[in-house]
């Protein structure tokens, strides 16, 4: 009896031993589970300050780039006025234009005439003189016969 108790306690040692080595080994699987656990968690937790800071810095772009787009917005509208307004001078340009070239026109028709009359006035102003001159000599013959 007392052999098989100790084959029975011998049993049991080794069972308790290979528990033992079973507990070492799942001991030392689970702290290695643990630290790759708590890096991966670090690995998270970095993860997710650089995508806040990333978020945090898309939020500052966006609000720049939504200032400048406001100015472009304010320097297009202030652009298109000027526009407008330089469109509405260019017609009134054209319009003066117009009402200018019709007055050079009659100017230059009037201008016409006033030539022609004036040749016509030199050319009895010179037949008028030749009558003078005539007269004259005429007025000196009788002077001369007086």
């Amino acid at each position: 009896r007392l052999t098989g108790q100790q084959q029975e306690i011998n049993s049991l040692m080794q069972r308790k031993s290979a528990v033992d080595e079973e507990n070492t080994r799942l001991k030392n699987e689970f702290g290695n589970l643990n630290r790759k656990f708590k890096d991966k968690r670090q690995e998270l937790k970095d993860t997710e300050e650089c995508a806040q800071k990333k978020e945090e810095q898309n939020r500052l772009v966006i609000k720049n780039l939504e200032e400048k787009n406001k100015g472009l917005n304010m320097c297009c509208a202030d652009l298109l006025s000027d526009l407008e307004n330089l469109r509405k001078q260019e017609a009134q340009w054209e319009r003066e234009k117009c009402g200018n070239d019709a007055r050079i026109k009659n100017l230059e028709t009037d201008l016409a005439e006033r030539r022609q009359q004036i040749k016509c006035w030199q050319s009895t102003c010179s037949n008028l003189s030749s009558q003078v001159a005539v007269k004259q000599e005429e007025l000196f013959q009788k002077d001369c016969d007086v």
